[in-house]
Parts: structure tokens; sequence; C-alpha cells
């Protein structure tokens, strides 16, 4: 992970929760939901996730396995994850954090049910990389679950991308002081491959038996399943 991004992301990190509730009118929790839900979670897995920021989708990942299951919440920014275990605290909830890097998970290999990325894949230097080191600290027939943003076609696309490039920036940027990291992260979203093409990348890594997606809210957001070979 470069430098730069790690800095952007701990500038943002206070106001990360808040900015993002208002920016998607509550959707992104929705989409973490319905990421969940295709996982197939069972009481008692264990699940890893990767890029946690500050920990919404371990907490939900933690309600779907249970006291018996464990959930563990990474990420490269010290700061953004530096607010998790005050919110799965203060949800009643027990689950583990670490600062991790998910191009090199310090984990041993066939530990996990479920490793878990939402928001976080685009800004992982080698993606296909990243998710060959998400198969691996899986156990086989294991699932790794990707929400990331989409690029919706058509008229709803153009608005959009209108809303992307000039309403996030605008708000996020004044509600944070940092209008860099607003800009960033839809010009990242707007790069990225999705859909069918990030079914490529998952197909590149090799390490998957099946892959599929799920389109969400038309395209603005995907979830991504991948069944861990043996």
């Amino acid at each position: 992970m470069s430098e730069k991004v790690r800095s952007m992301f701990g500038s943002i990190a206070e106001s990360y929760d808040r900015i993002n509730r208002i920016l998607s009118l509550g959707i992104d929790q929705m989409w973490r939901k319905r990421a969940v839900k295709e996982s197939a979670a069972k009481s008692g897995e264990w699940v890893l996730d990767c890029a946690t920021g500050t920990g919404d989708l371990a907490m939900l990942f933690k309600k779907a396995v249970g006291p018996s299951g464990r959930v563990l919440g990474t990420d490269f920014s010290p700061e953004m994850i530096s607010y998790a275990p005050g919110k799965a605290q203060k949800a009643n909830l027990e689950i583990d954090y670490e600062v991790a890097d998910t191009l090199a998970l310090p984990y041993e290999s066939n530990q996990y049910d479920i490793a878990s990325i939402a928001f976080g894949i685009r800004n992982v230097d080698d993606p296909v990389l990243g998710l060959q080191e998400m198969a691996r600290v899986c156990k086989p027939g294991g699932r790794v679950m990707v929400l990331e943003f989409g690029q919706p076609k058509g008229l709803f696309g153009a608005l959009y991308r209108f809303y992307s490039y000039t309403v996030m920036p605008t708000i996020g940027g004044w509600l944070s002081g940092n209008r860099e990291a607003y800009v960033y992260l839809p010009e990242t979203s707007a790069a990225f491959p999705a859909g069918d093409d990030f079914l490529d990348l998952m197909t590149q890594s090799k390490a998957f038996s099946s892959t599929r997606a799920v389109k969400l809210s038309g395209g603005i957001a995907y979830v991504y399943v991948g069944t861990v070979a043996n």
C-alpha cells in the first residue's frame, strides 16, 4: 500500500463513518448486509475482514457467526482501525482487530471460513495478489467476499457520475477538510474493473473453483463471491 493512500485514509478516519452515511444515504450499510447474506455465514464460523476500516462489515459478520464464531478485522491504516474496537464494544460484540496489509496477511493458511473486503480491493496495489492472499487464509471451500463500487450505465450512470464527481468532493471535502480524498475515491471507483471484468481478475488469481457477481443498486456496487479451490 502506498504511503499516500495510507496517509489519506488516516486523515479522514475521524469523520469517515458520518460522511459515508451522508453521501450514501445509508445505503452502504444495506450493501454490507447483502454481502454477509451472500456469504451464507453461519454460527461458529471464522471470518477475516480485510481493510476493515472502522469495522462496520466485521460487526455484521460477528452478528452472523455468533458467540461461537470468531471475527478478526484488519486494516493497513492504524488511524482507521483505531475506531473499530470502541464501536464493537458499544454494540456488545467481541471482535479482534489488528493492523495488517492485505497483500501480506500474517496468518497461517486454511484457517478461516470467510475472508472479506468492503470498498478496499481497489486500494490494494496488486488486487490479484490480494485475492490470492485472502483465499490462502481460507479453508478449501471457504468463501472470499468482495464488496466494491461499480460503474452503472445509461442515464442512471450519467446521474451517478455527476453525483460522484461533483457532489461527493464538495460535501466530503467540506465535512472532512480533505477534498482530495473525496476526489480520489470516485476516480478510483470509476477506473477499477467491475462486473465481469472483476470476475476476470478472480479467474486470473487461480484461487477459486467458482465465482459470481451480484449487482446492487443498478450497478453502483457489486458483491463478488469466490469459492476457494481445494
